[in-house]
């Protein structure tokens, strides 16, 4: 193992213990896994023999469950329904060991459930259960209460934005200089609709899709890559900028220096669900821990590699980080891809 690699997994245990707060959409991701062998007679649809069902932690809870596999202490504070959905996401978070005192109850509306059904490791459909709306003002009341009991207890703060309704402008305009004040670094999965809200943050990490949609034009290449990386970091302020790009890697860009290409260590990509999740869970881990922000994207690239080689949503740990490390080249410094 290189130099550079074998710093990184000393790194790693800097991350243990880390606390990190976590707003954002909570959802409970439910998979339906099943054989199929012949098309509907009723429509041109795959029929499917139901083998088995499994319930796993989405969006936000996802993340927290990703900092707690990561040796951390996340701190996670979002909606659920009061539901059977609402039962099992809360019973899922316990199991984990992840705090539940974070979690509001709505009565209005139902706990964001997706559904998935899996045949022959190729998922057929999704199932969506949501009702997506801002919260009352009494719901953001108490969810900024409890923002301000775990405000003192963090060393950085993951905004784990899905588009449900958690996150609103409001909500960003009275706690983002808050967070800046306590000097807590700011890690952002965005969703387009709040995309230009999170300004002056430490890193944004959107994929592709989200970044050419926030900058108004395509990405095609590495010109319009890097255009769009510049213009975003320009129009918002931020410290930092990364760009996911799947099973491509990832692209780190800075105010004042040329961006970093990092390719993905993945050797299989099956599933690129929650990765999202795993890099800015990843990326926070390091920051609270104090890490450079190149070395937290690296740690965060070796994260992704591992749960997209699994399907369905899945977390990273140290121990499968540090694997990864030791079993891989050095990567690129700033330049071309």
């Amino acid at each position: 193992m290189k130099r550079n690699n074998e710093r990184l997994c000393t790194a790693t245990k800097k991350l243990a213990g880390c606390s990190v707060l976590i707003l954002g959409d909570a959802m409970l991701d439910h998979y339906i896994w099943g054989e199929t062998s012949r098309i509907s007679p009723e429509a041109p649809v795959p029929v499917v023999k139901v083998v088995r069902e499994s319930s796993r932690l989405g969006g936000a809870a996802n993340v927290a469950h990703n900092v707690k596999a990561l040796g951390g202490e996340p701190v996670l504070i979002s909606v659920v329904g009061r539901d059977e959905g609402g039962r099992q996401l809360t019973a899922a978070l316990q199991e984990r060991g992840i705090p539940i005192t974070g979690m509001v109850v709505d009565r209005g509306r139902p706990t964001v459930k997706k559904t998935r059904i899996v045949a022959r490791s190729q998922q057929v459909v999704r199932v969506d259960r949501e009702e997506i709306r801002p919260l009352s003002a009494v719901l953001h009341r108490k969810l900024s209460e409890r923002v301000e009991q775990a405000l003192a207890r963090v060393q950085a703060v993951l905004i784990s934005d899905y588009g449900k309704g958690v996150i609103c402008d409001r909500f960003l305009e009275t706690w983002l200089p808050r967070f800046r004040e306590a000097g807590l670094p700011i890690c952002v999965d965005p969703k387009e609709t709040h995309f230009h809200s999170y300004r002056e943050v430490t890193i944004l990490t959107p994929n592709l899709k989200e970044a050419a949609f926030a900058s108004g034009r395509p990405i095609l290449d590495e010109a319009s890559l890097e255009d769009a990386g510049s213009r975003l970091l320009d129009s918002l302020g931020a410290e930092h900028l990364l760009i996911t790009r799947g099973e491509d890697g990832m692209s780190l860009f800075y105010r004042e220096a040329s961006p970093l290409h990092i390719p993905s260590v993945a050797r299989e990509v099956y599933d690129v669900t929650g990765a999202g999740d795993t890099v800015v869970s990843a990326l926070a881990m390091g920051l609270a821990a104090g890490l450079p922000v190149e070395d937290a994207t690296r740690l965060a690239n070796h994260a992704a590699g591992l749960v997209i080689r699994e399907l369905g949503t899945a977390t990273a740990t140290l121990a499968g980080i540090r694997e990864s490390l030791q079993r891989s080249a050095p990567e690129p410094s700033r330049g071309k891809m």
